[in-house]
Protein backbone atom coordinates (compact mmCIF):
# COMPACT_ATOMS: atom_id res chain seq x y z
CA UNK A 1 0.00 0.00 0.00
CA UNK A 2 1.57 3.14 -1.35
CA UNK A 3 0.56 6.13 1.34
CA UNK A 4 2.83 9.03 0.12
CA UNK A 5 5.92 9.82 2.04
CA UNK A 6 6.44 8.31 5.45
CA UNK A 7 8.36 11.89 6.62
CA UNK A 8 9.22 15.12 5.75
CA UNK A 9 12.82 16.57 4.27
CA UNK A 10 13.99 19.74 5.76
CA UNK A 11 16.99 21.90 4.93
CA UNK A 12 19.87 21.15 6.03
CA UNK A 13 23.54 22.29 5.42
CA UNK A 14 27.22 20.18 5.96
CA UNK A 15 30.66 20.24 4.47
CA UNK A 16 29.77 23.57 2.76
CA UNK A 17 26.61 21.97 0.66
CA UNK A 18 22.80 22.74 1.11
CA UNK A 19 21.06 19.74 0.87
CA UNK A 20 17.77 18.43 2.47
CA UNK A 21 17.78 15.59 4.86
CA UNK A 22 14.56 13.05 5.76
CA UNK A 23 12.70 13.06 9.30
CA UNK A 24 10.77 9.90 9.66
CA UNK A 25 7.05 10.14 10.91
CA UNK A 26 6.18 8.43 14.35
CA UNK A 27 5.15 4.42 14.19
CA UNK A 28 2.94 3.22 13.58
CA UNK A 29 2.33 3.92 10.07
CA UNK A 30 -0.98 5.85 8.92
CA UNK A 31 -3.26 4.57 7.79
CA UNK A 32 -2.94 1.36 9.79
CA UNK A 33 -0.92 -1.40 7.81
CA UNK A 34 -2.59 -4.25 6.02
CA UNK A 35 -2.09 -7.10 7.34
CA UNK A 36 -3.73 -9.54 4.66
CA UNK A 37 -3.53 -12.12 2.69
CA UNK A 38 -0.52 -12.79 1.37
CA UNK A 39 1.47 -11.17 3.88
CA UNK A 40 -0.43 -12.73 6.82
CA UNK A 41 0.22 -16.06 5.77
CA UNK A 42 3.83 -15.35 4.79
CA UNK A 43 3.88 -13.63 8.96
CA UNK A 44 2.21 -16.90 9.88
CA UNK A 45 4.81 -18.75 8.25
CA UNK A 46 7.30 -16.66 9.87
CA UNK A 47 6.25 -16.93 13.22
CA UNK A 48 6.40 -21.19 12.81
CA UNK A 49 9.55 -20.94 11.77
CA UNK A 50 10.47 -18.74 14.74
CA UNK A 51 8.89 -21.54 16.97
CA UNK A 52 11.29 -24.05 15.65
CA UNK A 53 14.12 -21.83 16.28
CA UNK A 54 13.12 -21.00 19.61
CA UNK A 55 12.89 -24.83 20.44
CA UNK A 56 16.96 -25.65 19.09
CA UNK A 57 17.76 -26.62 22.61
CA UNK A 58 16.19 -30.19 21.79
CA UNK A 59 18.26 -30.17 19.10
CA UNK A 60 21.65 -29.68 20.36
CA UNK A 61 23.09 -31.27 23.57
CA UNK A 62 24.40 -27.68 24.24
CA UNK A 63 22.64 -25.44 22.82
CA UNK A 64 24.71 -22.50 24.43
CA UNK A 65 27.81 -23.93 22.22
CA UNK A 66 25.87 -23.12 19.15
CA UNK A 67 24.82 -19.74 20.52
CA UNK A 68 28.63 -18.91 21.41
CA UNK A 69 30.00 -19.38 18.20
CA UNK A 70 26.17 -18.27 16.15
CA UNK A 71 26.61 -14.99 17.97
CA UNK A 72 30.04 -14.57 15.92
CA UNK A 73 29.31 -15.50 12.59
CA UNK A 74 26.83 -12.97 12.92
CA UNK A 75 28.96 -10.41 14.23
CA UNK A 76 31.37 -11.10 10.82
CA UNK A 77 28.61 -10.93 8.77
CA UNK A 78 26.66 -7.36 10.34
CA UNK A 79 30.42 -6.19 9.98
CA UNK A 80 31.30 -7.39 6.39
CA UNK A 81 28.58 -5.40 4.98
CA UNK A 82 30.19 -2.51 6.44
CA UNK A 83 33.12 -3.56 4.36
CA UNK A 84 35.71 -5.45 6.90
CA UNK A 85 37.29 -8.47 5.29
CA UNK A 86 37.64 -10.62 8.29
CA UNK A 87 36.30 -14.13 8.94
CA UNK A 88 34.72 -16.41 11.45
CA UNK A 89 38.00 -18.25 12.08
CA UNK A 90 39.65 -14.66 11.91
CA UNK A 91 37.92 -13.91 14.65
CA UNK A 92 38.03 -16.92 16.37
CA UNK A 93 41.96 -16.75 16.63
CA UNK A 94 41.94 -13.05 17.41
CA UNK A 95 39.93 -13.50 20.82
CA UNK A 96 42.73 -15.84 21.76
CA UNK A 97 44.83 -12.53 22.01
CA UNK A 98 45.87 -12.14 18.01
CA UNK A 99 45.30 -12.88 14.64
CA UNK A 100 48.64 -13.04 12.90
CA UNK A 101 47.81 -12.51 8.82
CA UNK A 102 44.82 -11.16 9.40
CA UNK A 103 43.65 -7.15 9.34
CA UNK A 104 43.78 -6.46 12.77
CA UNK A 105 41.17 -3.51 12.55
CA UNK A 106 38.61 -5.50 10.82
CA UNK A 107 38.85 -8.01 13.64
CA UNK A 108 39.12 -5.71 16.08
CA UNK A 109 35.48 -4.13 14.89
CA UNK A 110 33.49 -7.52 14.41
CA UNK A 111 35.44 -8.36 17.90
CA UNK A 112 33.33 -5.24 19.19
CA UNK A 113 30.18 -6.59 17.94
CA UNK A 114 30.10 -9.21 19.63
CA UNK A 115 30.98 -7.04 22.49
CA UNK A 116 28.02 -4.67 21.77
CA UNK A 117 25.97 -7.98 21.23
CA UNK A 118 26.83 -9.34 24.52
CA UNK A 119 26.65 -6.16 26.60
CA UNK A 120 22.67 -5.48 24.82
CA UNK A 121 21.41 -9.25 25.39
CA UNK A 122 23.06 -9.19 29.16
CA UNK A 123 20.87 -5.65 29.60
CA UNK A 124 17.84 -7.53 27.85
CA UNK A 125 17.86 -10.53 30.27
CA UNK A 126 17.84 -8.30 32.74
CA UNK A 127 14.72 -6.42 32.05
CA UNK A 128 15.95 -3.63 30.87
CA UNK A 129 13.90 -1.60 28.70
CA UNK A 130 15.31 -1.09 24.84
CA UNK A 131 15.73 2.44 25.75
CA UNK A 132 17.79 5.28 24.05
CA UNK A 133 20.05 5.21 27.31
CA UNK A 134 20.54 0.93 26.18
CA UNK A 135 21.30 1.68 22.31
CA UNK A 136 23.87 4.48 23.05
CA UNK A 137 25.74 2.00 25.45
CA UNK A 138 25.63 -0.78 22.73
CA UNK A 139 27.15 1.81 20.80
CA UNK A 140 29.66 2.37 22.95
CA UNK A 141 30.91 -1.19 23.09
CA UNK A 142 30.64 -1.69 19.22
CA UNK A 143 32.69 1.01 18.42
CA UNK A 144 35.40 1.47 21.78
CA UNK A 145 38.05 -0.11 19.44
CA UNK A 146 39.10 -0.23 15.97
CA UNK A 147 38.31 2.53 13.14
CA UNK A 148 35.03 3.58 14.59
CA UNK A 149 36.35 4.97 18.11
CA UNK A 150 37.46 8.42 16.56
CA UNK A 151 33.46 8.38 15.90
CA UNK A 152 31.89 9.68 19.34
CA UNK A 153 31.17 6.16 20.69
CA UNK A 154 28.18 6.03 22.74
CA UNK A 155 27.13 9.63 21.71
CA UNK A 156 24.55 10.86 19.14
CA UNK A 157 25.77 12.12 16.17
CA UNK A 158 25.94 16.34 16.08
CA UNK A 159 27.04 16.66 12.36
CA UNK A 160 25.10 15.93 9.47
CA UNK A 161 25.85 12.50 7.75
CA UNK A 162 24.80 11.11 4.81
CA UNK A 163 24.72 7.32 3.02
CA UNK A 164 26.51 6.42 -0.13
CA UNK A 165 28.25 8.88 -2.19
CA UNK A 166 31.51 10.96 -1.87
CA UNK A 167 29.31 13.65 -0.40
CA UNK A 168 26.13 14.88 0.24
CA UNK A 169 25.22 16.24 -3.43
CA UNK A 170 26.07 13.05 -4.79
CA UNK A 171 24.37 10.76 -1.95
CA UNK A 172 21.99 7.85 -1.95
CA UNK A 173 19.85 9.37 1.17
CA UNK A 174 20.72 12.17 3.83
CA UNK A 175 19.29 11.16 7.56
CA UNK A 176 17.64 13.04 10.03
CA UNK A 177 19.38 15.96 11.13
CA UNK A 178 21.43 16.09 14.64
CA UNK A 179 18.95 18.69 16.04
CA UNK A 180 15.92 16.31 15.48
CA UNK A 181 17.58 12.92 16.61
CA UNK A 182 16.97 12.61 20.10
CA UNK A 183 13.01 14.17 19.22
CA UNK A 184 12.82 11.09 16.82
CA UNK A 185 14.83 8.16 18.55
CA UNK A 186 12.19 9.50 21.56
CA UNK A 187 9.56 8.51 19.51
CA UNK A 188 10.93 5.07 18.59
CA UNK A 189 11.35 4.17 21.77
CA UNK A 190 8.02 4.96 22.95
CA UNK A 191 6.64 2.69 19.88
CA UNK A 192 9.30 0.04 21.12
CA UNK A 193 8.20 -0.30 24.44
CA UNK A 194 4.75 0.05 24.11
CA UNK A 195 1.97 -2.77 24.13
CA UNK A 196 0.73 -3.01 20.88
CA UNK A 197 -1.35 -5.59 18.81
CA UNK A 198 1.56 -6.20 16.31
CA UNK A 199 3.35 -9.48 16.49
CA UNK A 200 6.78 -8.81 17.65
CA UNK A 201 8.20 -9.57 14.07
CA UNK A 202 5.90 -6.51 12.43
CA UNK A 203 7.34 -4.15 15.50
CA UNK A 204 11.41 -5.28 14.91
CA UNK A 205 10.98 -4.95 11.56
CA UNK A 206 9.27 -1.74 11.45
CA UNK A 207 11.55 -0.49 14.12
CA UNK A 208 14.68 -1.50 11.91
CA UNK A 209 13.47 0.53 9.18
CA UNK A 210 13.35 3.76 11.11
CA UNK A 211 16.30 3.40 12.89
CA UNK A 212 18.12 3.03 10.08
CA UNK A 213 16.32 6.49 9.04
CA UNK A 214 16.88 8.01 11.94
CA UNK A 215 20.78 7.28 11.06
CA UNK A 216 21.62 8.57 14.99
CA UNK A 217 25.31 7.89 14.95
CA UNK A 218 28.18 9.06 12.88
CA UNK A 219 28.97 5.18 12.58
CA UNK A 220 27.75 1.99 13.48
CA UNK A 221 24.33 2.92 12.39
CA UNK A 222 23.75 -0.64 10.30
CA UNK A 223 25.35 -3.18 12.91
CA UNK A 224 23.30 -1.35 15.61
CA UNK A 225 20.13 -1.39 13.46
CA UNK A 226 20.44 -4.95 12.91
CA UNK A 227 21.29 -5.95 16.20
CA UNK A 228 17.87 -4.09 17.36
CA UNK A 229 16.05 -6.78 15.48
CA UNK A 230 17.08 -9.17 17.39
CA UNK A 231 16.99 -7.67 20.57
CA UNK A 232 13.32 -6.87 20.23
CA UNK A 233 12.23 -10.50 19.37
CA UNK A 234 14.56 -11.44 22.73
CA UNK A 235 12.51 -8.41 25.08
CA UNK A 236 8.94 -9.42 23.36
CA UNK A 237 9.48 -13.04 24.59
CA UNK A 238 9.54 -14.01 20.46
CA UNK A 239 12.99 -15.95 21.28
CA UNK A 240 14.11 -16.85 24.34
CA UNK A 241 17.47 -17.20 23.00
CA UNK A 242 19.11 -14.74 20.69
CA UNK A 243 19.05 -17.00 17.62
CA UNK A 244 17.46 -15.04 14.85
CA UNK A 245 20.12 -12.67 12.73
CA UNK A 246 19.32 -11.30 9.54
CA UNK A 247 22.68 -10.23 8.04
CA UNK A 248 23.10 -12.99 6.02
CA UNK A 249 19.74 -12.17 4.45
CA UNK A 250 20.80 -8.82 4.25
CA UNK A 251 23.73 -9.45 2.17
CA UNK A 252 22.65 -11.91 0.16
CA UNK A 253 19.93 -9.30 -1.22
CA UNK A 254 21.95 -6.15 -0.81
CA UNK A 255 20.50 -4.01 -3.27
CA UNK A 256 16.56 -5.43 -2.59
CA UNK A 257 17.32 -4.39 1.05
CA UNK A 258 17.92 -0.88 0.61
CA UNK A 259 15.86 0.09 -2.31
CA UNK A 260 12.68 -1.16 -0.05
CA UNK A 261 14.19 0.83 2.70
CA UNK A 262 14.00 3.62 0.68
CA UNK A 263 10.43 2.72 -0.72
CA UNK A 264 9.34 3.21 2.75
CA UNK A 265 10.71 6.70 2.73
CA UNK A 266 9.56 7.62 -0.46
CA UNK A 267 6.10 5.91 -0.84
CA UNK A 268 5.16 4.73 2.48
CA UNK A 269 5.32 1.20 0.57
CA UNK A 270 5.33 -0.72 4.55
CA UNK A 271 3.70 -4.13 3.36
CA UNK A 272 6.11 -4.48 0.24
CA UNK A 273 9.10 -4.02 3.31
CA UNK A 274 7.32 -6.43 5.56
CA UNK A 275 6.76 -9.24 2.86
CA UNK A 276 10.59 -9.18 2.31
CA UNK A 277 11.51 -9.17 5.94
CA UNK A 278 9.49 -12.02 6.99
CA UNK A 279 10.36 -13.64 3.94
CA UNK A 280 13.90 -13.12 5.73
CA UNK A 281 12.71 -14.45 8.93
CA UNK A 282 11.50 -17.65 8.16
CA UNK A 283 14.70 -18.49 5.63
CA UNK A 284 16.97 -17.33 8.04
CA UNK A 285 14.82 -19.48 11.62
CA UNK A 286 14.81 -22.76 8.51
CA UNK A 287 18.61 -22.24 7.99
CA UNK A 288 19.26 -21.39 11.66
CA UNK A 289 17.46 -25.00 12.71
CA UNK A 290 19.05 -27.25 9.29
CA UNK A 291 22.69 -25.95 10.97
CA UNK A 292 22.02 -27.23 14.35
CA UNK A 293 20.45 -30.41 13.48
CA UNK A 294 23.49 -30.74 11.03
CA UNK A 295 25.83 -29.89 13.88
CA UNK A 296 24.03 -32.33 16.37
CA UNK A 297 24.50 -35.04 13.48
CA UNK A 298 28.02 -34.03 12.82
CA UNK A 299 28.87 -34.33 16.61
CA UNK A 300 27.17 -37.69 16.60
CA UNK A 301 29.01 -39.14 13.82
CA UNK A 302 32.66 -37.95 14.99
CA UNK A 303 31.98 -39.50 18.61
CA UNK A 304 31.34 -42.83 17.01
CA UNK A 305 34.21 -42.46 15.23
CA UNK A 306 36.24 -41.61 17.97
CA UNK A 307 34.79 -44.63 20.26
CA UNK A 308 36.31 -46.68 17.59
CA UNK A 309 39.32 -45.54 17.34
CA UNK A 310 41.18 -47.56 19.80
CA UNK A 311 42.65 -47.14 23.60
CA UNK A 312 43.16 -43.42 23.58
CA UNK A 313 39.58 -43.07 22.37
CA UNK A 314 38.31 -41.99 26.29
CA UNK A 315 40.91 -38.74 26.43
CA UNK A 316 39.74 -38.01 22.51
CA UNK A 317 36.31 -37.69 23.47
CA UNK A 318 37.12 -35.09 26.44
CA UNK A 319 38.81 -33.43 23.95
CA UNK A 320 36.34 -33.79 21.78
CA UNK A 321 33.90 -32.42 23.90
CA UNK A 322 35.91 -29.04 24.83
CA UNK A 323 36.56 -28.62 20.80
CA UNK A 324 32.65 -27.74 20.68
CA UNK A 325 33.09 -24.80 23.14
CA UNK A 326 36.07 -23.46 21.13
CA UNK A 327 36.66 -24.85 17.80
CA UNK A 328 40.07 -23.18 17.22
CA UNK A 329 42.32 -24.39 20.25
CA UNK A 330 45.73 -25.26 21.02
CA UNK A 331 47.37 -28.46 23.17
CA UNK A 332 47.64 -26.42 26.58
CA UNK A 333 44.09 -25.52 26.09
CA UNK A 334 43.03 -28.82 25.69
CA UNK A 335 44.83 -29.96 28.69
CA UNK A 336 43.48 -27.29 30.95
CA UNK A 337 39.75 -27.80 29.55
CA UNK A 338 40.11 -31.88 30.31
CA UNK A 339 42.10 -32.40 32.76
CA UNK A 340 44.59 -34.42 30.62
CA UNK A 341 48.38 -34.19 31.11
CA UNK A 342 50.19 -31.93 27.77
CA UNK A 343 51.67 -34.68 26.14
CA UNK A 344 48.38 -36.90 26.47
CA UNK A 345 46.64 -33.92 25.09
CA UNK A 346 49.01 -33.54 22.49
CA UNK A 347 48.69 -37.34 21.60
CA UNK A 348 44.99 -37.09 21.23
CA UNK A 349 44.82 -34.05 19.45
CA UNK A 350 47.27 -35.63 16.66
CA UNK A 351 44.96 -38.74 16.64
CA UNK A 352 41.94 -36.42 15.69
CA UNK A 353 44.01 -34.88 13.19
CA UNK A 354 44.64 -38.52 11.74
CA UNK A 355 41.05 -38.93 12.04
CA UNK A 356 39.84 -35.46 9.61
CA UNK A 357 38.33 -34.33 13.08
CA UNK A 358 41.15 -31.73 14.05
CA UNK A 359 43.29 -30.28 11.74
CA UNK A 360 46.52 -27.81 12.37
CA UNK A 361 45.84 -23.82 11.12
CA UNK A 362 49.34 -21.96 11.98
CA UNK A 363 51.90 -23.86 10.29
CA UNK A 364 54.87 -23.75 12.99
CA UNK A 365 55.98 -25.39 14.84
CA UNK A 366 55.75 -23.90 18.56
CA UNK A 367 52.61 -22.34 19.74
CA UNK A 368 50.06 -24.27 16.88
CA UNK A 369 46.32 -23.34 16.75
CA UNK A 370 43.97 -26.50 15.72
CA UNK A 371 40.46 -26.46 14.51
CA UNK A 372 37.79 -28.05 14.79
CA UNK A 373 37.55 -28.53 10.77
CA UNK A 374 34.10 -29.64 9.84
CA UNK A 375 31.96 -27.72 12.85
CA UNK A 376 34.12 -24.34 11.50
CA UNK A 377 32.67 -24.90 7.53
CA UNK A 378 29.96 -25.44 8.46
CA UNK A 379 29.68 -22.27 10.47
CA UNK A 380 31.47 -20.07 7.71
CA UNK A 381 29.05 -20.74 5.00
CA UNK A 382 27.84 -17.44 4.00
CA UNK A 383 30.93 -15.83 5.57
CA UNK A 384 33.15 -15.65 2.10
CA UNK A 385 34.12 -11.36 2.02
CA UNK A 386 31.95 -9.06 0.01
CA UNK A 387 34.23 -8.31 -2.89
Amino acid sequence: MKRGMSGYYVPCSTVGEICNAFVPNPLPPTPPLEITGTLKKIEDEALISLGRLDAISSLLPDPHLFLYTYVRKEAVLSSQIEGTQSTLTDLLIFERKGAPGVPREDVQEVSGYVKATDYALKAISENYPISIRLIKGVHRSLLEKGRGSSKDPGELKRTQNWVGGTRPGNAVFIPTPPNLVLECLGELEKYMNREQDASPLIKAALAHVQFETIHPFLDGNGRIGRLLITLILCADKALSQPLLYLSLYFKQHRKEYYDLLQQVRTEGDWEEWLQFFMLGVKETADLAVGTAKRLAAMFREDEERIRNSGRMAGSALRVHKAMQRGPVFSANEARNATGLSLPTANKTIQLLVKLGIAREITRQRRNRLFAYDRYLKILNEGTEPIK
